[in-house]
């Protein structure tokens, strides 16, 4: 029982607890995003070996800078503030300073591949942010037990862009209906850590090449607890848009599919591969 002249709390839904980055340097943008209930807004400021290896594709290629990281800092209220840094080099340990210096609350490792580079990463951190390991080669997903293991880590986050990139697949959508995320995501779960994936859309963009509905089933079927809010969120809104509208309809419909039975989870997870190969 709630104690006496208390309310108990109902339990937090999936699509409630389900955590959204953005990824800004605007401060307004991050202030309006922060007052909607998103729950991680910052930077990308990955830099290195990025352009040459999606050279040709159509990717996020930011051009961030670490001195925006206070404006925005100051815009929220709710929200931590997150940074994506470069991957593990001779100026990581510069990096994760500064990036503590201006507040930074969250920070992700990009595109790593072997476990001795988490740890490093994690060490320097030195538990004074939330770490999450952003996945996304092919040698860390052979090194993932190792990787899981290290004390410190916090988050896993599935890259599916540059995993696409690694295997050599048209799709990202292709990796993420694969029997291989079933099995990232399940080393994931045992290693009690929380797992995050890709891009959620806004559930009334038609045009996109496959239904965003169908994406979002694959965040409960894999167990999936947090993903990016996608570029393609903000594109072609008018000034009279609902931002948090749009969020709120997303953790409603991620609650509704949480709730599904595990066979309708698994049809929207096949609807999405044949429509993934139908794109060619």
């Amino acid at each position: 029982m709630s104690p006496p002249g208390l309310q108990a709390r109902p339990p937090q839904t999936f699509g409630d607890a389900f955590c959204l980055t953005l990824i800004t340097d605007d401060p307004i943008l991050a202030a309006k995003a922060d007052r909607c209930g998103v729950n991680r807004i910052g930077l990308d400021l990955e830099r290195v070996g990025k352009a040459e290896r999606q050279a040709g594709h159509d990717v996020r290629l930011s051009d961030h800078r670490i001195e925006s990281l206070a404006a925005v800092g100051a815009a929220l209220r709710n929200a931590d503030l997150f940074v994506r840094l470069n991957p593990v080099g001779p100026t990581t340990a510069d990096e994760i300073e500064t990036a503590l210096r201006f507040g930074a609350k969250a920070l992700m490792l990009p595109y790593f591949r072997t476990a001795e580079e988490v740890a490093t990463f994690v060490g320097l951190v030195d538990r004074r942010a939330h770490v999450t390991a952003l996945l996304e080669t092919a040698p860390a997903i052979l090194r993932l037990r190792d990787i899981l293991a290290i004390p410190g880590l916090e988050e896993v986050m599935i890259g599916l862009n540059d995993l696409r990139l690694e295997f050599r697949v048209r799709s990202h959508f292709e990796i993420l209906t694969s029997p291989l995320l079933d099995w990232i995501a399940g080393e994931t779960r045992k290693a009690g850590l929380p797992l995050s994936v890709g891009g959620v859309a806004r559930l009334d963009d038609a045009s996109l090449p496959v239904p965003p509905d169908l994406v979002l089933a694959q965040y409960p079927r894999l167990g999936a607890t947090g993903g990016w809010i996608s570029r393609s969120f903000l594109r072609g809104v008018g000034e009279d848009w609902d931002f948090g509208q749009a969020i709120a309809a997303i953790r409603s419909r991620l609650t509704q599919w949480a709730d599904a039975p595990p066979e309708a989870l698994e049809n929207a997870r096949g609807e999405l591969a044949r429509r993934v190969r139908e794109m060619g």
